[in-house]
């Protein structure tokens, strides 16, 4: 009976996902392995050691393999020397353990360890795809656009490379946040109210020293019926918590939240990053919500990301280089004070949500698997 079973385990066709390790592509390619285990696929993870470590929430059915990985981006001279050396070997591995399972289709989210599963890819000729949650494709995912069948887009338009088509898709949401999808919007009003503050999966210093001081700047009574979730990082945790006890603001304070679609759907009011998993999740459940892009993004991408949203009126943004606490006071004080147009702002949201992304994605697969068969 083993046996039997082991085969028709092997007899599933098997989808390789690789991501980096933060959770703007970790939480897209969980919504696509949960979708394909649905569908009778088998699915491997794979990423570095540091990307394993965002991998809790994936189903426990989808096997994780680690391979060798590294960034240019941090480290001294030396460990800029090794990363290539560091790369080949993963893409070594990834080679040998392909050659072992054979994939039907290899997909990649982003970041330097998708650099091994996408490589040999395309070194065995295996079908291969790449998903591009920004508006502008990044730095591993613009080396493979020209090596891959497919482009999929989950921010429209994305800027591509000359004579590579995207698809759009729209960015996959995990379960957990589809849950909630269009859940009923609370307008604020004199009762207790919650405000989600979220930095991205590794927290925002910036978010960390602004909102406090901003907040504190509301209205007695405004001030009095915020409920504050605030992911920080934990080296900011115990300054931000200080300032909000001073300005006598109810706050919880954690590095990381694992039941953010909960805290959306219960919000009414969110200050964000504006990664694309962050703009996603919003546009799903439906919230209005104070959008900062991160400066440094490469290509400026939080912008492009947030850009729909904005223009939709769901969503004020302000750029890094004017954030202040009187300036987001202002905007925080503007969307809580006007009932009306808080509920407006989260049915605008609702109109930019793209809650099929994740069978647009599935789609592409099993339409790239029958291509071999």
């Amino acid at each position: 009976m083993a046996a039997k079973g082991g085969a028709n385990r092997k007899a599933k066709p098997l989808l390789l996902i690789a991501a980096g390790g933060t959770g703007g592509h970790m939480f897209p390619a969980q919504a696509l392995a949960e979708a394909m285990l649905a569908r009778g696929w088998r699915v491997k993870l794979s990423t570095d050691e540091r990307g394993a470590r965002y991998a809790g929430g994936f189903p426990r059915s989808v096997v994780i393999e680690k391979v060798a990985s590294a960034t240019f981006a941090r480290g001294g001279i030396g460990a800029k020397l090794a990363v290539p050396f560091r790369i080949l070997g993963g893409v070594i591995g990834a080679i040998a353990q392909s050659l072992g399972d054979r994939p039907a289709v290899v997909v990649g989210f982003g970041g330097y360890p998708t650099i091994p599963a996408l490589s040999a890819a395309w070194l065995l000729r295996r079908p291969r795809m790449i998903h591009e949650q920004n508006g502008v494709l990044g730095r591993v995912n613009q080396i493979f656009a020209k090596r891959v069948d497919r482009v999929a887009c989950g921010t429209w338009p994305t800027a591509l490379p000359a004579g590579v088509e995207g698809v759009a898709t729209g960015n996959p949401v995990r379960a957990a946040v589809l849950e909630r999808a269009s859940a009923p919007y609370i307008e604020p009003g004199d009762y207790p109210m919650s405000l989600l503050v979220i930095g991205g999966s590794q927290g925002a210093k910036i978010l960390s020293d602004v909102v406090p001081a901003a907040l504190a700047l509301l209205p007695e009574g405004l001030r009095d019926n915020l409920r504050v979730a605030h992911q920080a990082r934990a080296d900011d945790a115990e300054r931000a918590g200080a300032a909000y006890a001073e300005a006598g603001i109810r706050a919880e304070i954690r590095p990381f939240f694992d039941d953010i679609p909960r805290r959306l759907s219960e919000a009414q009011l969110v200050i964000s990053r504006s990664g694309a998993s962050s703009v996603a999740d919003i546009s799903v459940i439906g919230r209005p919500s104070i959008l900062i892009p991160y400066a440094a993004a490469t290509g400026d991408h939080q912008s492009a990301n947030a850009r729909g949203l904005v223009d939709a009126g769901a969503a004020v943004l302000i750029p890094e280089k004017l954030l202040d606490a009187s300036s987001l006071s202002a905007q925080v004080a503007a969307v809580l004070g006007a009932p009306g147009a808080a509920r407006q702002m989260a049915a605008n949201a609702l109109g930019c949500a793209r809650p099929d992304a994740t069978e647009h994605l599935v789609a592409l697969v099993e339409e790239l698997a029958g291509e071999i068969k």
